[in-house]
């Protein structure tokens, strides 16, 4: 019985991080194609520097999950990759509670491009 409810909490809290923040758009691979050269967003690769040297999309300026985001233009949406989603939705939620209104997490990240 206590490995039951062990394994719910597990479960529930994985859901919970894998949620998307509130106000935070959503995007596929697929649609990331669609809108590369959209000259009203700012693309942005949290991975560390050697992964984005190892691959990137040109498009997007590579900074680090945990740098400071306060250089970038909050008039403009702001389309955030990473490896696998995981740590782009992380800096989705810190763009949001830095005050920016439109930011856009690409699901399933590079792995999916």
């Amino acid at each position: 019985m206590e490995t039951w409810l062990i394994v719910a909490i597990v479960v529930a809290f994985l859901v919970w991080r894998m949620m998307p923040a509130k106000g935070v758009q959503s995007i596929s691979a697929a649609q990331l194609k669609n809108i590369l050269h959209d000259k009203d967003k700012v693309f942005i690769d949290v991975r560390t520097p050697a992964e984005y040297k190892g691959r990137n999309i040109p498009q997007f300026k590579n900074i680090p999950l945990g740098s400071n985001f306060n250089h970038l233009p909050k008039d403009k949406e702001i389309v955030v990759i990473c490896q696998s989603g995981m740590r782009s939705s992380r800096a989705c939620k810190q763009l949001k509670k830095q005050g920016f209104e439109r930011v856009t997490n690409v699901r399933g990240g590079m792995s999916a491009y």
